[in-house]
């Protein structure tokens, strides 16, 4: 497990406005899929609308109250300097994914729940709220409008869709293959809440998984053992108001959509 960051060490659990709740952003990747955009900088600092990727994400969390923010990076990690942030380094990011930068952050996670976004979503404050106000170990948001941004993100929206199912609040089934559309209850957005008991069983879980595995592990492959292995993952259902960007049609989808007088579900500016 890599040292942790001496900005974090400084930094002393407290209360915020969200009560307990701290925030960490998985921003250790490069994105290679957005091409000439992330030659020169880590994707989080990709210009969307006005700001980065990253910027924005932090807006959304202080707006819903999170003041305790901590950024994992890895490519490009030292253009990664915004002020009142602690950072952790996963210094092996070309060679994992993004539960090894989890693991980076365990001392992070082991404090207080932690509101975990990916670093290459944008999201309304509203969500982050819904994530906070909701109990739970393991919580994940799922987005039940998600065949509007898929039908809008690709010619076929089937080639990009994972399965997933919810029982009585509770994931039974992500991330997998699809027969149909219409068997697909939501889409996993990649914002989710850990609580310290949640992270202590996902630790727990990795201890016990081959090295090379654990370290090649993305969330939704980790969740989906997790529920195999009888975890329980509560799925909290969010209606459009966040993006992914993922490729560089999804940058000019997105400023398209912003330009236009149409409403849109997935706008998720405040």
């Amino acid at each position: 497990m890599p040292p942790m960051d001496k900005d974090v060490r400084s930094m002393k659990p407290g209360r915020n406005r969200a009560g307990s709740v701290r925030a960490l952003v998985l921003a250790a990747g490069r994105g290679t899929r957005l091409n000439h955009l992330t030659r020169d900088r880590p994707k989080s600092l990709v210009t969307l609308e006005g700001k980065t990727l990253l910027e924005w994400q932090i807006a959304s969390l202080r707006a819903a109250g999170v003041s305790e923010i901590a950024v994992v990076r890895g490519y490009r990690g030292e253009m990664i300097d915004l002020p009142g942030l602690a950072y952790l380094e996963n210094a092996d990011w070309a060679r994992t994914n993004m539960v090894h930068s989890l693991r980076c952050a365990d001392e992070w996670l082991k404090v207080s729940s932690c509101i975990v976004s990916y670093g290459d979503i944008v999201y309304h404050p509203s969500l982050v709220s819904t994530l906070v106000d909701t109990p739970g170990e393991i919580v994940v948001a799922y987005d039940v409008l998600w065949e509007r941004l898929w039908q809008e993100r690709f010619e076929d929206p089937a080639v990009d869709v994972e399965s997933f199912r919810i029982e009585n609040g509770w994931i039974v089934e992500i991330g997998g293959s699809v027969s149909s559309l219409e068997s697909v209850e939501g889409q996993y957005l990649g914002l989710f809440k850990l609580a310290p008991e949640g992270w202590r069983k996902i630790r727990g879980f990795l201890s016990l998984t081959e090295d090379a595995i654990a370290r090649s592990l993305d969330v939704t492959a980790l969740l989906s053992r997790l529920i195999g292995e009888g975890i329980k993952v509560k799925g909290i259902p969010i209606r459009g108001r966040w993006c992914e960007l993922d490729h560089v049609t999804d940058l000019r989808l997105y400023e398209r959509m912003i330009q236009s007088d149409t409403q849109w579900s997935h706008d998720w500016r405040l």
